[in-house]
Formats: C-alpha cells, sequence, structure tokens
C-alpha cells in the first residue's frame, strides 16, 4: 500500500513571505505538498477549489483576519479540515475565541518549526481515518478529495453539496430525514437558514452528479428525507 507514504496537502496562509519561506523550506516536500496564501481570501478560494489535509492559518492577516477566515472556513464552506492557528497573541481569551471559530490547535511565536511539524502529523493522524474511502453499493466516496466514482466515472463535489453527499453516504442504506441533514450541515444556525435550503443544495448535488456520472444517485423519499440510489441496484423511486 502506498497511502503510508501519501504526501499531505498543507495549505499555509501567512501574510509573512520569509515565515512562509522558511516553513517551505523546513517542512520539503518529501512529505509534504505546500500551498501558500498570503491573504485569507485567497485561502478561503484555495479551499472552496482544492482538498487539503492540514491548514495551517495566522491570525494576523491583512484585511479579514484568521479567526474570521477559520469561522468561515467551517460555516460558509463546510470544511472540515483541521486548522492550526498560529499567532502571537497567546493569552487565554485569544484561544479560546480561536477553538470557538472552529479550530483544532493553537501554536504561539515565536516557535520551532518542528513542534509546527509535529502538531501538523499528529492532526493528520487524528482526522485521516475519517477521510477514509466509503462505499455505498458501486458508489465511491473520498471525503477527502470529495471525488465520487461510479462504473469508472468521477466528479468532484464542492461546498454544501459534498458535506450531504457525505452524510448520505455514511447513512447508507438507510436515509437521512430532513432534520438530520440540516442538523449536521448548519448545526445550531439552522433554524436562520431558509426552510428550502436544502432543497436547493439536494438540487445542485444532483445536477452536479448528474453532468458528471450520468446519474443523479440521490433520490427523494416524500415527506421523510433523502437516500442514495444505485442505478445497478434497480431501486425506483417512491411514489
Amino acid at each position: 500500500m502506498t497511502s503510508h507514504h501519501a504526501r499531505l496537502r498543507l495549505l499555509i496562509v501567512e501574510d509573512q513571505v520569509d515565515l512562509a519561506e522558511n516553513l517551505f523550506e523546513f517542512l520539503g516536500e518529501d512529505r509534504y505538498v505546500l500551498d501558500f496564501a498570503a491573504d485569507g481570501l485567497t485561502a478561503l478560494h484555495l479551499l472552496a477549489t482544492q482538498s487539503y489535509d492540514v491548514i495551517v492559518l495566522d491570525l494576523m492577516l491583512p484585511g479579514v483576519n484568521g479567526y474570521e477566515i477559520c469561522r468561515r472556513i467551517r460555516e460558509d464552506l463546510q470544511c472540515q479540515t483541521p486548522v492550526i492557528l498560529m499567532t502571537a497573541l497567546g493569552a487565554l481569551n485569544d484561544k479560546e475565541k480561536g477553538f470557538e471559530c472552529g479550530a483544532d490547535d493553537y501554536l504561539v511565536k515565536p516557535f520551532e518549526l518542528r513542534e509546527l511539524q509535529l502538531r501538523i502529523d499528529a492532526l493528520n493522524r487524528r482526522y485521516s481515518p475519517q477521510r477514509s474511502v466509503l462505499m455505498a453499493g458501486d458508489i465511491r466516496f473520498d471525503p477527502g478529495t470529495l471525488e465520487v466514482e461510479l462504473n469508472g466515472i468521477k466528479v468532484t463535489l464542492s461546498g454544501t453539496p459534498a458535506r450531504i453527499f457525505e452524510l448520505l453516504m455514511r447513512a447508507y442504506p438507510n436515509f437521512s430525514s430532513h432534520e438530520a441533514l440540516s442538523e449536521a450541515v448548519w448545526g445550531s444556525h439552522q433554524k436562520e437558514v431558509e426552510a428550502n435550503s436544502l432543497r436547493t443544495h439536494i438540487y445542485t448535488l444532483r445536477k452536479a452528479l448528474q453532468a458528471g456520472l450520468g446519474h443523479g444517485l440521490v433520490k427523494t423519499i416524500h415527506g421523510r428525507g433523502y437516500c442514495l440510489s444505485s442505478p445497478l441496484l434497480g431501486v425506483t423511486d417512491t411514489p
């Protein structure tokens, strides 16, 4: 198996170019695939289009600060990739704010680069089992790359539709109710979300699957919720 030696994909979000260069030089390219963003909006764009194993996020960024970027990673992108915050702000309330925004770890500057590396590897070990490939009949889904495969054809999902698809994969062969999906996707904010938002995201998800795989895969169970339907299982929609 080569997965044990697979390189970790890291996103470094840091406006101090010299520190970013030091990180790149220390971590190297033997074990890591490194991407760099000098500001939060660039980071959000990369996270919306790419898949990473760990995000290293500086707090004091130009424009939108790291706290807000971390919150948007979790809430807007629905991205669960582990985040390490790094900052000169070492007070307990700063750390508390970071964790409340969705961070998984917090490293105060100055720090040894080896310590950052140890924390990156530890976070990846902790979260990577959750990203093992999911199977539902002949459907394969990789939560790490957001790639769906059916009969050798692949399509990559993104955003909330990808999160919904993962939930349906984990529930298979059972269905997921409207309430369970809304709770899992929006959490305590679901009351603020429009009633038809889930239906809209399901429509977007089906459209992407139909375009990429030739099958929408998501079946509506009227009045109850949704489940996955594989074309090879011969499942027909409930009347």
